[in-house]
């Protein structure tokens, strides 16, 4: 049987281990930093999501131009 109890990658992302394993998969493919993803753009958009703060188009805009300028 496999181990219990809640996912960390879950908790601080709001992906499953599985379906991050995906998204590291694609990121290597196409060049991009999985932990720049992770902590910038999906750790952000993650605690957005729980506050329930705004997530229209415009908000979604703002948080993906913050993590572009990590990038530089």
């Amino acid at each position: 049987m496999g181990k219990k109890g809640l996912d960390t990658l879950f908790v601080h992302y709001g992906v499953r281990k599985e379906d991050m394993q995906v998204i590291e998969a694609l990121c290597n493919e196409f060049d991009i930093d999985p932990e720049w993803l992770k902590e910038y753009i999906l750790k952000a958009f993650h605690e957005k999501k729980i506050k329930n703060e705004d997530l229209d188009e415009k908000s979604l805009k703002k948080l993906l131009e913050k993590a572009l300028q990590k990038i530089k």
